[in-house]
């Protein structure tokens, strides 16, 4: 099932397109060698591909073959027939964009819903990735924070009227950047519908998913203590989402893991201050997965048939 309305001039078209679990096309983006390291970067809900674009020129500049993609239901990755965006499923996209690309492993960059699905991935033996980086994103996190995400996104189910108009609501949401100078940019975050109403890009039926935040925090917890692999925790120090008590609960459970503080960056770590974000990230892969090949921890078995907790929990935006 295709997105609903048109894409407003401007958006860039998606560099490569792949299957994703039961038939849905995935959208995605790629920046440097593709003989260099992988590194899949997955967006938070709400967001697209194009939140990496900076980070993945970076990470492609330096060695590494850094790929990017829509998440089902966002930017100009399908929408699901069944309207079924659970995490279980968005581990099986990863899954399938991995054997896509022809390569077994990969490092893992998340933020918030993309930081959960490649925790659970990794975690529960699903995929086998070299590195971990969780952006703004652990087991344990704000309900306030996450509750202002949602009434964001859950906004004007009706449309704005003019991109003037999305940009206040982006400003109220996100007071402490500074409001874009050509409203152009907003375009690919938008669709262009039948009644000249501007829609946000993904699925209305994302928002209508049941959060189940108890179950949600007793299967990233168990995700979390499972890890081995180098891990890089980043928090943004703003963030109402991530605290820093949620912060020092994930170093408990994965007390080798890195922990990276931005301290005046918001919940979107990487959009707010994406040079410092990804000179963080850069040097965390030198030591782990440097482009000059080793250290990298051994490969091991999967088990993708793992069906995780009943109900397939969510993660929030």
């Amino acid at each position: 099932m295709s997105n609903a309305g048109e894409r407003l001039p401007g958006t860039p078209t998606p560099m490569h397109r792949w299957s994703g679990a039961q038939g849905v096309t995935i959208a995605g983006d790629s920046w440097g060698d593709p003989e260099g390291p992988l590194v899949l970067l997955q967006h938070g809900g709400g967001q697209t591909r194009h939140a990496w674009k900076n980070v993945g020129e970076a990470l492609g500049a330096v060695g590494y073959y850094a790929v990017a993609f829509d998440a089902r239901g966002h930017g100009d990755s399908d929408w699901a027939a069944d309207g079924v965006y659970g995490q279980d499923i968005m581990v099986e996209d990863l899954a399938c964009v991995l054997r896509a690309l022809g390569r077994q492993r990969a490092v893992l960059v998340g933020a918030s819903m993309g930081g959960a699905t490649s925790l659970v991935a990794v975690g529960e033996d699903r995929v086998d990735a070299t590195a971990l980086v969780l952006v703004d994103i652990a087991p344990r996190i704000e309900p306030e924070g996450v509750e202002k995400i949602q009434a964001f996104m859950n906004q004007r189910p009706e449309g704005f009227d003019s991109l003037e108009e999305v940009a206040q609501a982006i400003g109220a949401y996100q007071p402490h950047r500074k409001p874009p100078k050509d409203l152009a940019g907003l375009a690919k975050n938008l669709r262009l519908t039948p009644d000249g109403k501007y829609r946000w890009h993904w699925d209305p039926r994302f928002m209508t998913l049941r959060r189940e935040m108890d179950k949600r925090l007793v299967r990233l917890e168990a995700c979390a203590s499972a890890l081995e692999l180098p891990t890089l925790l980043v928090r943004g120090g703003l963030s109402d989402v991530l605290s820093e008590e949620g912060a020092a609960a994930f170093l408990v459970s994965c007390p080798h893991s890195e922990y990276v503080n931005i301290t005046d960056a918001g919940h979107m770590v990487a959009g707010d201050r994406n040079d410092v974000f990804g000179k963080a990230v850069i040097d965390f892969l030198a030591r782990t997965v440097p482009v000059s090949g080793a250290p990298v921890h051994a490969a091991h078995e999967l088990h993708p048939h793992h069906q995780g907790l009943p109900g397939d929990v969510t993660d929030v935006p």
